[in-house]
């Protein structure tokens, strides 16, 4: 069986890079697969003011597979989208699964997507969301451009499942969870698009490393007996400036206590003096007051001024740039719990990876949180926007730990491997032992 993942390739930086990278290694792992990524050159309009290139890690990601990457679409280039149909049909794929992260994508995979179907070529959307939180009217219309053109639907909570059915009323579906039994004579059928309802898989590309020495770690950084970790990049939705305050608060109760913020500025990655970027800048700013509520405009956000603020110097260790995948294990070693208090949550990369350590979290009862949540048990929730709770379920965790047990009982049937092979159940008569 030919997969194309399409997707960022590994040459970019975040989660979904992440995720492709890991799922085509998972589908490259069964012997009856070829596998192939066909990804981006340039995933956004030019305009957007970021880098998005992973020049920091430095480890080979397909090192051992069999895997080809073919970097082919540039956002910003429309021949380019037609080479990328071209491409793709020429390696025969059974199947493409796109990666959907993002509305402003919609009008490339529209194109993409709807003329691999007319060539024969099934398509799935692996959707990490369907209702953008930004949600605007821009987002909206790439979306439902876009997504009609799946044969099959992958979601990684219920919430999802849910938005898609809201987007798309008049859409016919049919929901399979984890272990549904997918009936191949309904495939066989136009009644309805498949929707299989899955989990967000756990991040085997970082684990612990078994000599790593976190006493020295913390040493060198100051850290107390007990670390929270807020990781990954910083956005408004993932809710940092509640996280400081509620720290603060606990702090102010206990000096055995210490906060590691790691992660990229999402917003300061390029050379603020130059002039490509104050034109760069300018342009996108002028359209995000066409497109985007004021409220959704992060580009001035910097709760890190917090901190001083606050007068948390001493208890926050900050690392305030992009974390090469190499040294991702260190900081999730040195800590006791992830904090999670998101505003809004779509499935998360960081808990994935706080899975792979065992690691207890701490989050905010929303979106699909309290699917993979349960409080008491393996983390501890508060309400959103409720900095006084936040601070109350770090101060619970240290009252009544979590047994890291728990944690791997609850995402142990959470693998690549599951995954890859739950979607390959959609394909019955294209696998061949």
């Amino acid at each position: 069986m030919v997969i194309v993942c399409f997707g960022p390739g590994p040459l970019f930086k975040g989660g979904i890079a992440n995720y492709n990278t890991s799922l085509a290694k998972a589908f490259d792992r069964l012997p009856a697969c070829e596998v192939h990524i066909v990804s981006w050159t340039q995933q956004y309009p030019a305009i957007i003011p970021r880098d998005f290139i992973d020049k920091a890690s430095r480890k080979d990601q397909l090192s051992g597979t069999r895997i080809k990457v073919h970097y082919e679409t540039n956002y910003n280039n429309p021949l380019s989208w037609n080479t990328t149909v071209n491409k793709i049909k020429s390696l025969r794929p059974d199947v493409v699964i796109f990666q959907w992260a993002i509305a402003i994508q919609g009008l490339p995979l529209s194109f993409i997507s709807r003329r691999l179907k007319s060539a024969g070529i099934k398509v799935i959307f692996d959707l990490h969301f369907v209702i953008q939180k930004e949600n605007s009217s821009i987002d909206r219309l790439f979306t439902k451009m876009a997504l009609p053109k799946a044969d099959f639907y992958v979601t990684h909570a219920l919430k999802t499942y849910k938005e898609l059915q809201t987007l798309f009323p008049k859409m016919k579906l049919r929901l399979y969870d984890r272990t549904a039994k997918i009936d191949s004579g309904f495939l066989a059928s136009d009644d309805a698009r498949p929707v299989i309802n899955l989990f967000h898989p756990i991040y085997d590309m970082f684990s612990p490393v078994a000599n790593f020495d976190v006493a020295a770690f913390k040493a060198k950084h100051g850290l107390a007996k007990h670390v929270f970790l807020f990781f990954g990049f910083i956005r408004k939705y993932k809710g940092l400036h509640n996280v400081i305050p509620a720290f603060k608060m606990l702090s102010d109760k206990r000096d055995d206590v210490s906060l590691i913020i790691c992660g990229e500025s999402f917003w300061k990655t390029l050379d603020s003096s130059k002039l490509s970027t104050k034109i760069k800048s300018a342009v996108f700013s002028l359209a995000k007051k066409i497109f985007l509520r004021q409220k959704d405009d992060e580009s001035n956000y910097n709760p890190l001024e917090l901190i001083p603020q606050l007068g948390l110097q001493g208890r926050v260790a900050v690392f305030n740039s992009f974390v090469p995948n190499e040294d991702v294990h260190q900081y999730f070693q040195a800590s006791d719990a992830v904090l999670l208090f998101y505003d809004y949550a779509t499935p998360s990369g960081v808990e994935s990876i706080g899975y792979n350590f065992n690691m207890p979290i701490l989050a905010t009862a929303v979106g699909h949180f309290p699917e993979t949540v349960i409080d008491g048990y393996n983390g501890y929730l508060a309400s959103p926007d409720n900095v006084n709770e936040m601070a109350a379920a770090m101060e619970r965790f240290l009252e009544k730990p979590i047994d890291r047990k728990n944690v791997a009982e609850t995402s142990k049937n959470m693998s690549w491997d599951q995954y890859a092979a739950r979607i390959l159940e959609l394909f019955p008569d294209s696998i061949k032992s």
